[in-house]
């Protein structure tokens, strides 16, 4: 049996599977991996209590939706162990992050590596947009905005049936433009729901670039205290100072961990690409092959073998 990976090489493996994965499709959500992987990493490898996978190391393809005709529907909760009491729950709320939560199950041992072959393919569960279906999805948060309301409403129902889980909510900064987000956190604090965490991967990117050329947001630190909740800012890839905000007294309040992260760490070639950093498609083979040389030595790896092209 192999020892657990550290954090620091969860993360590490993260961008690798990620920009791997980018230069052999020709794109990929590069940023996101580059902003979120100690935090996805934090997240199952430390700060969650979750039971060991009970699904299928290599996701089954699309079972079709949920419904009276559909007895065998599954939703890809079940990456994140069983529901039991004692254990926590997670919600990714920016589904377009799922090709980083991917690659975090397979560097956790929760998903295969064929897993990853599957992304975007027709008749695969493993969704470019993740759903409900998706391998670490329980809901299908929609537009951004929705994961924090959920997960609020399951902590309440938990905390009133005594369960020790608590509920945590992996969400981006660009939900602080979304009226929901601010309804959810004054509703936990209002009810006095601290059983419920939120780490915020606070990027200032989204689709159309920075996010204050999209719409500003503001001081979201100071508007979260406002409405309720205890707050905490942080380098996001720092695993201590994650370390140290998770364990943040919050009683009665919700959690919001701020993760100030940057879109182009381990990947600062990415840079000329900025603000356009989304989702990144090279331009020409000449383009992808610069990518791949340059990033490859940033990440300490051999450049990814490519087909002729």
């Amino acid at each position: 049996m192999r020892n657990a990976p550290s954090t620091a090489d969860v993360a590490a493996g993260i961008r690798r599977r990620v920009f791997e994965h980018a230069m052999r499709n020709n794109g990929g959500y590069l940023s996101q991996a580059c902003s979120a992987a100690e935090q996805l990493a934090f997240l199952y490898n430390e700060a969650l209590t979750l039971g060991p996978s009970i699904m299928a190391m290599i996701p089954p393809p699309f079972g079709g939706v949920p419904s009276a005709t559909n007895a065998d529907y599954v939703t890809g909760a079940g990456y994140n162990g069983p529901f039991a009491p004692e254990y926590d729950r997670l919600f990714i709320a920016p589904a377009h992050y799922a090709l980083v939560a991917y690659a975090c199950l397979i560097e956790v041992g929760r998903m295969a590596p064929e897993g990853l072959e599957m992304f975007n393919r027709d008749g695969s569960s493993v969704e470019m947009i993740g759903a409900e279906h998706s391998p670490g999805m329980e809901v299908h948060n929609g537009t951004l905005g929705i994961g924090l309301s959920t997960a609020a409403g399951l902590a309440w129902g938990r905390a009133r049936r005594g369960e020790a889980g608590e509920v945590c909510v992996f969400m981006s900064d660009g939900e602080g433009q979304e009226g929901q987000t601010w309804e959810a956190v004054q509703a936990a604090a209002h009810h006095g729901i601290g059983n419920l965490w939120a780490l915020m991967d606070v990027n200032r990117q989204q689709c159309d670039g920075a996010m204050d050329d999209v719409m500003q947001v503001g001081d979201i630190a100071t508007k979260l205290r406002n409405f309720g909740a205890v707050v905490a800012e942080v380098d996001a890839h720092d695993l201590d100072a994650l370390r140290q905000a998770k364990a943040l007294p919050h009683e009665g309040q919700p959690l919001i961990i701020l993760a100030n992260s940057s879109p182009t760490h381990g990947m600062e070639f990415l840079m000329r690409r900025f603000p356009r950093l989304h989702y990144v498609r090279f331009k020409s083979a000449e383009e992808r092959d610069e990518m791949n040389v340059a990033i490859a030595a940033e990440l300490g790896i051999e450049p990814i073998a490519l087909e002729d092209h």
